[in-house]
Formats: structure tokens, C-alpha cells, sequence
């Protein structure tokens, strides 16, 4: 279930992304990797979807938190995004979207935020661009093909 959010401000809407996004890594389901990771994602009109990552006996049919955050967003009608926080137990470094995720972000903009925590509740953000640059994207398969 989504939530809608009036946030006092830019900073507080980032906190809050940041604490929700680590809530989130509790309800994970890692039994392989023993690695929890959780996502919150922030829409256009203030809507917050969340997600966790969910991993398979068959391992290829794992999903991430950022996936299951922007399934559930679009899902539910929302193609636009201003920010998605990301948290894992990662002490020293703040966890970064896999290929596939940044992939996936970059399908819905390459000018978006990308808050990648650690458990501190420190982040660094970067642009969605930032994190896949010469992304293949929407606009590629408007392009003239060679006939």
C-alpha cells in the first residue's frame, strides 16, 4: 500500500525516504544472500511506494527493492519519480542499485535522484543519469533505424 506525503521540506523529505527506505529492509526476503535491502520511492505527486528484495530458490528469479518499488508504483498508474532511497547493512559504503535497477530507473528519466544509504542513516545522492551514463532509453527506439 502507498502512502501520500506532505513533507516540510526538501531535507525532510530526503529524511524521511532515507528512514522508510531502511524500514524497509526488514521485511526483505534474502534466505540466500543474507543480504536485506529496502527501497522507497517518492512520485511526482508525492505518493511513497515501497519494496524489498525478494530472492528465489532459483536465483536468476530474484527480484531487487528499487524493481519492486517502481512495480508497485506503476502498477498503481504513477510514471513519474522524484527520488528513490536505497538501504542495505552495508557499514563502510553506501549500497548503489544494481545494473538491472539502474536500467530500470533510467526508463522512467534520467534526471531523477538516487539516495543510496548506509546504516547510519548517512547518504550520497546522484542523478539518475549520473549512475548509468549512455543509457539506452525510450527515445533510442524512436531513432532512424538503417534499412
Amino acid at each position: 500500500m502507498a502512502d501520500k506525503h506532505e513533507f516540510d521540506s526538501e531535507a525532510d523529505q530526503v529524511q524521511q525516504l532515507v528512514k522508510k527506505s531502511h524500514e524497509m529492509k526488514k521485511m526483505s526476503y534474502c534466505p540466500y544472500s543474507n543480504f536485506p535491502v529496502g527501497a522507497a520511492l517518492l512520485t511526482a505527486d508525492g505518493t511513497v511506494f515501497t519494496g524489498c528484495n525478494v530472492e528465489n530458490a532459483s536465483y536468476g528469479l530474484a527480484i531487487c527493492a528499487e524493481r519492486t518499488a517502481i512495480v508497485k508504483a506503476v502498477s498503481e498508474g504513477h510514471r513519474k519519480f522524484k527520488a528513490i532511497a536505497i538501504a542495505s547493512d552495508l557499514k563502510e559504503i553506501a549500497i548503489v542499485p544494481c545494473g538491472a535497477c539502474r536500467q530500470v530507473l533510467v526508463e522512467f528519466g534520467v534526471d531523477w535522484d538516487v539516495i543510496m544509504t548506509k546504516p547510519d542513516m548517512t547518504y550520497e545522492v546522484m542523478k539518475t543519469k549520473e549512475l548509468l551514463p549512455l543509457c539506452f532509453g525510450p527515445t533510442y527506439l524512436q531513432r532512424v533505424k538503417a534499412v
